[in-house]
């Protein structure tokens, strides 16, 4: 049965009515309230999930009541209904951060299907982002907070914070979530193929350019395009992203047309732009473009209290691809893995697991099964044992989710990522679905990597 609260508003008793019957029919606990003032007297009494909204209430409209509750609480997801469907309260409800706008007349399958979205997507953010720290927490809120709306974002944080993650949920919770979210590695390409992969060109424009092709700024119309590494970005080329910003039009290379386009953008950077800004190796009029909502990613030294289940997460995973069975993390190797600084952060952890998977011999990861940097930064005289003591962590306590690589310098991650990737692809007769499934990757995030490393199928 579906679980989640939910509190209807709506001047209209008969309606709201209606709404709290059908979600209840369907397990929903659903209350109401006749007014937006009562709305707000209700959710600061009790937590609810999803407020279902008329737009034209009595006293306080409908995006009033959206504004109060996000300015309180950023993560309720609001739905909007409205019998007086006009452009203008669309647009200025989707920029305040509304979750789904809704035309009456709503019957029981549409008004089921937006709420059922709406939880499926909660649910899946919480199984993406893992954690419970107070910063994992505040960075779901600004994931949560921004994704509704079309305003451009900053992602910032250290390698191995998660950054693609982020941008991806940040896609998957928007209006823009049913259009495929298309990805870039900036520092990947060199600014001639840079400038073709985000701009395209036309026939001939250069020597190989056989055919005409679309950039990535016109393949996410009404989409998402996610330029990772902006730092790495040339002044000249950041003059041009700039300007595909502020016109919301492009031009192939070698064109003599302007190309209209309605693009997100969302940027990320483990750089320090401050400092470029003041180098002079980053436009300044491009940075406050980028950031008008900044999302930091925390390191995970800021996130101790994820550092276990995050572990388990990564450790199950593993197992699964690997086809073996662990039953959890020892005590001594737990204490081990909090002790740490992870200066790799999120990815060295998966891969530290993945490793634990490969060499471990016992059914619980123990400390002899942890890579080691790892032991070299506990204090000494730990137990090393890998037997199961009634304290030990069991993989089912939180796990879902990982992927492959042993642990290594960080200086060599991307090297290593890059082999473990040809590795898979070469097991699998370079089937990319199957390699993804191996590797517990996506096979967008795949795909993504394949461009990013510049990785082909020999020929």
């Amino acid at each position: 049965m579906p679980s989640g609260a939910i509190l209807v508003v709506d001047d209209e008793e008969r309606q709201r009515e209606i709404y709290r019957d059908i979600l209840e029919d369907e397990g929903y606990a659903a209350e109401t309230a006749p007014s937006g003032e009562r709305a707000l007297e209700l959710l600061a009494q009790k937590r609810f999930d999803l407020v279902l909204t008329d737009l034209n209430l009595t006293g306080m409209t409908g995006v009033q009541l959206l504004k109060e509750i996000l300015a309180a609480d950023s993560t309720i997801a609001v739905v909007l209904i409205t019998g007086y469907p006009s452009i203008k309260s669309a647009i200025e409800a989707t920029k305040r951060g509304v979750y789904q706008y809704l035309e009456k007349p709503v019957d029981r399958d549409k008004l089921l299907g937006v709420v059922d979205e709406v939880f499926e997507h909660l649910a899946r953010l919480k199984e993406s982002i893992i954690g419970e720290s107070a910063a994992t927490k505040a960075m779901i809120r600004m994931i949560l907070k921004v994704a509704p709306t079309a305003h451009t974002a900053l992602i910032l944080g250290e390698s191995g914070t998660g950054k693609e993650l982020v941008a991806r949920e940040i896609h998957n919770h928007s209006p823009r979530r049913d259009k495929p979210f298309l990805a870039v590695n900036c520092a990947s390409l060199t600014e001639t193929l840079l400038e073709s992969e985000l701009f395209g060109h036309e026939k001939g424009a250069f020597t190989d350019a056989h055919q005409q092709k679309k950039g990535l700024f016109e393949r996410a119309h009404q989409s998402t395009l996610f330029l990772d590494e902006i730092g790495d970005t040339s002044l000249g080329m950041q003059a041009k992203i700039l300007r595909a910003l502020q016109e919301r039009e492009v031009m192939r290379v070698g064109g003599t047309e302007a190309i209209k386009v309605d693009v997100r953008i969302i940027a990320a950077t483990n750089k320090n732009l401050e400092q470029l800004l003041k180098e002079g190796k980053f436009r300044e009029d491009l940075y406050y473009r980028l950031k008008v909502i900044p999302i930091q990613c925390p390191p995970l030294r800021e996130r101790q209290e994820d550092i276990e289940s995050l572990a388990l997460h990564f450790l199950q995973r593993a197992a699964l691809s690997g086809g073996r069975t662990v039953q959890g993390i020892a005590p001594a190797a737990r204490q081990k893995l909090n002790e740490y600084t992870w200066p790799g952060n999120i990815r060295q952890l998966e891969w530290a697991m993945e490793r634990a998977v490969v060499l471990g011999e016992n059914d619980w990861v123990g400390v002899d099964d942890l890579p080691p940097e790892i032991l070299a930064k506990a204090p000494l005289g730990a137990e090393t044992s890998a037997a199961s003591p009634s304290s030990a962590v069991p993989v089912q306590a939180g796990a879902q989710a990982g992927g492959l690589g042993p642990v290594i310098p960080e200086a060599s991650w991307e090297e290593h990522e890059k082999a473990k990737i040809l590795e898979a692809m070469s097991r699998t007769n370079w089937n990319i679905t199957k390699a993804a499934q191996l590797l517990g990757m996506t096979f967008r995030t795949l795909q993504y990597r394949l461009e990013k490393f510049g990785i082909k199928r020999p020929t």
